[in-house]
C-alpha cells in the first residue's frame, strides 16, 4: 500500500499555513490607527499653518507693486530693509518690552504659584480657577476695562482725587508702562500655570530632608525648590514672551498708537501700506527670533535636566 506525501514542487510558492496576518501587516495596523486619529489635526495644521507660512515665506523674495500687493520679481531689498534704523529700533523696542513683561511676570508668578501649590486641595482648586477666570472673558473687553480704570475720569483717578492724594487727574494711559501692565495682566496666567505644575511635582521629602540637615527655608528654596523648577520657569517665560512680542491690540488701545511694537508694524504693512513682501519679511524675522528662543529653552531644559541627573 503506497503512502501519499504532500510535497510541493520545487518551483511552487507555499502559501501561509494559517489564517494569521503577516508580520508586516500587523506592523502597519498601529500606524494606520494613528493616522486615523492624527489625520484631522495634521490636516488642519497643514492647511491653516504650513501653507500660509510657506506662502508668506515665498513673498519675502518679491517686491511690492506700485499700488500694493505683490509683483513676482525676485529681489533681496526686503531683507536689507530689516536693518533700517527705523524698523530695527521698533523690533528691539518690542523685544525689550516683551522681556520686561516676562521678567515681571516671573517675579509675580513664582510666589503666586508657590503659594497655590502649598494650599490645601480645596483652596488650591479655587485659586487655580481664580487664575484662569480672566480667560473666560473676551480679550478686548479685558483690555478696554483698563482704559476705563486708567483714563482721566476713570476709577483710579477719581479714587486718588477723592482721598486727597492728587489735585488733578494723572495721565496713566498711552505710555510704555501701561502697555507692560496690560500685557502682564493678559498673560500672567501663562506664567503661573507652568510654574504651579513644576512646583506641584516636587517630592516633599526633598524639602524635609533639607530641613533635617539643618538648612533654613531660604536655603532650601535656593538649593532644592528653585533648581528643580527651572524647566517650569523656562516654559513660563516662553509662554509669556512669545505672545507679548507679537501682540498689537494692547499697544494700539492702551498705548494709543504712540508706542509701536513689532505686531503693529507687521499689521500696518499688510493692511495700511499694502506692502505684503516686507510685511512677510518682518513676520518671518519675528518667527525666527521665536524659534531661536524655543531651541534655547529646549537646550537649557535638557542641559539642566542632565546636570540634575548627574548630581542625583
Amino acid at each position: 500500500m503506497s503512502t501519499k506525501h504532500d510535497i510541493a514542487p520545487p518551483g511552487a510558492v507555499a502559501g501561509p499555513s494559517t489564517g494569521r496576518p503577516s508580520r508586516r501587516s500587523r506592523a502597519l495596523r498601529p500606524l494606520a490607527a494613528r493616522l486615523v486619529f492624527l489625520g484631522p489635526g495634521l490636516g488642519f495644521l497643514i492647511v491653516f499653518l504650513l501653507v500660509p507660512l510657506a506662502l508668506m515665506m515665498s513673498y519675502t523674495i518679491f517686491r511690492r507693486g506700485r499700488f500694493g500687493g505683490v509683483v513676482y520679481e525676485a529681489t533681496a531689498e526686503n531683507f536689507g530693509r530689516l536693518f533700517d534704523p527705523l524698523y530695527f529700533d521698533i523690533v528691539l523696542s518690542s523685544v525689550r518690552t516683551a522681556a520686561v513683561t516676562t521678567l515681571i511676570a516671573l517675579l509675580v508668578g513664582y510666589p503666586t504659584a508657590y503659594v497655590i501649590a502649598r494650599l490645601p486641595r480645596r483652596w488650591k482648586t479655587i485659586a487655580l480657577i481664580a487664575v484662569v477666570l480672566p480667560f473666560w472673558t473676551n480679550f478686548l473687553i479685558r483690555v478696554y476695562a483698563w482704559v476705563i480704570l486708567l483714563s482721566g475720569p476713570g476709577l483710579v483717578n477719581e479714587t486718588l482725587t477723592g482721598v486727597g492724594l492728587i489735585d488733578k487727574p494723572i495721565q496713566f494711559l498711552y505710555n510704555e508702562g501701561t502697555i507692560v501692565t496690560g500685557l502682564l495682566y493678559s498673560y500672567l496666567p501663562l506664567m503661573i500655570l507652568p510654574l504651579y505644575a513644576a512646583i506641584e511635582r516636587l517630592d516633599p521629602q526633598l524639602r524635609e530632608a533639607s530641613a533635617n540637615l539643618g538648612a533654613r527655608p531660604a536655603r532650601t528654596f535656593a538649593s532644592v525648590t528653585l533648581p528643580l523648577t527651572v524647566p517650569g520657569v523656562l516654559t513660563g517665560c516662553v509662554f509669556v514672551f512669545v505672545p507679548c512680542l507679537g501682540n498689537f491690540v494692547i499697544p494700539e488701545i492702551l498705548g494709543g498708537g504712540r508706542s509701536i511694537m513689532a505686531g503693529n508694524l507687521i499689521r500696518d504693512q499688510f493692511l495700511k501700506a499694502r506692502d505684503w513682501p516686507f510685511g512677510s519679511t518682518l513676520a518671518l524675522a519675528v518667527i525666527a527670533v521665536l524659534i531661536v528662543l524655543l531651541f534655547l529653552q529646549a537646550w537649557a531644559s535638557r542641559a539642566y535636566g542632565g546636570t540634575e541627573g548627574r548630581r542625583a
